[in-house]
C-alpha cells in the first residue's frame, strides 16, 4: 500500500499542469513586489528624516499647494544662528512652552485639552513640524495617525534645535508667507535677528490663524496675546526651559 501511495503521488505531481506551476510562481513574485511597494514609502520617509537632519527640506506640500494656487509664495531659509535670541523664545512660548522637556508629545497639554473638551489644541512644535514637512494640512484621522507615528522618529533623529529651525522656516505666518525670514520682512521690514521680543511675539501670536490675523495691524486681542507671549518668553529664558536651543 505504501508503494502504491508514493507512486500515485508521483503520478499526480507529474500530471500537475504547467500553467498551475507558473501561476503559483507568479503569485509568489507578486507578493514579493507588493511587499516591496508597501515598504518603499516607509523606507523613503526614513531616508528623508535622516537626510533632513542636515539638509534643508526643499519644499513642503503646503508651500507647493499654496504656490500653485496663489501664483507664488514668499519663503527664504534662514539658519537658526541668524534668527536672533528672541524669535525661538517667542514661538516656543506661544506654541509649546515645554518644548525642551518632552519627547514629541506634551502629555500634560493633551490631558488639559481633553479636560477642556478639546476646545484647545495640544500639538507640540515637533508634531507641527512633522505635519508641515511630511504630511498635509486639514483634520483627518489618517493624517493624525501618521503624525503620531512619525513624531517620535523625528525626535529621535533630529536635535531639538534642528526641529525648531525647520519649524521656523516652513510654518505659514501670513497669506503666502512662510518662515520667519519672509514674515519679519513682510511685517516689519527687517531680518529675524533685528526683531524685538515684542515684534517676534506679535508674529508668533498670529498662529494658528495666519490668514485671519495681522501682526502689522494688531487688534486689541492680538496685543494682549502678544504681551502674554513676551512674558512667557522671558519666563522660559529665566527658568531654563530654553536649554535645548539657547546659544
Amino acid at each position: 500500500m505504501a508503494r502504491a501511495t508514493k507512486t500515485q503521488k508521483k503520478q499526480a505531481k507529474a500530471a500537475t499542469p504547467v500553467v498551475a506551476v507558473r501561476a503559483r510562481s507568479l503569485w509568489r513574485r507578486g507578493r514579493k513586489w507588493a511587499l516591496r511597494l508597501a515598504l518603499a514609502p516607509v523606507v523613503l520617509l526614513l531616508l528623508l528624516i535622516v537626510a533632513y537632519r542636515w539638509v534643508n527640506p526643499p519644499i513642503t506640500h503646503t508651500i507647493w499647494a499654496d504656490g500653485r494656487r496663489l501664483g507664488g509664495v514668499e519663503q527664504q531659509w534662514v539658519p537658526f544662528e541668524q534668527m536672533g535670541r528672541d524669535v525661538p523664545l517667542a514661538f516656543v512660548a506661544a506654541e509649546d512652552a515645554n518644548f525642551c522637556l518632552h519627547w514629541g508629545f506634551d502629555m500634560g497639554a493633551i490631558r488639559t485639552a481633553l479636560d477642556d473638551g478639546a476646545r484647545r489644541g495640544a500639538s507640540t512644535i515637533t508634531q507641527q513640524t512633522v505635519k508641515n514637512v511630511f504630511l498635509w494640512q486639514g483634520r483627518s484621522w489618517i493624517r493624525k495617525a501618521l503624525e503620531t507615528v512619525i513624531t517620535p522618529v523625528v525626535e529621535l533623529v533630529w536635535p531639538k534645535r534642528r526641529i525648531l529651525e525647520i519649524y521656523l522656516n516652513v510654518a505659514e505666518m501670513d497669506r503666502a508667507v512662510f518662515g520667519i525670514e519672509a514674515a519679519a520682512q513682510t511685517y516689519f521690514g527687517v531680518p529675524p535677528a533685528e526683531l524685538t521680543l515684542v515684534e517676534a511675539a506679535r508674529i508668533a501670536a498670529v498662529l494658528p490663524d495666519p490668514k485671519g490675523r495681522d501682526a502689522a495691524r494688531p487688534t486689541a486681542w492680538l496685543r494682549k496675546r502678544t504681551a502674554a507671549i513676551a512674558d512667557g518668553a522671558r519666563t522660559i529664558a529665566a527658568d531654563g526651559r530654553n536649554a535645548c536651543f539657547k546659544d
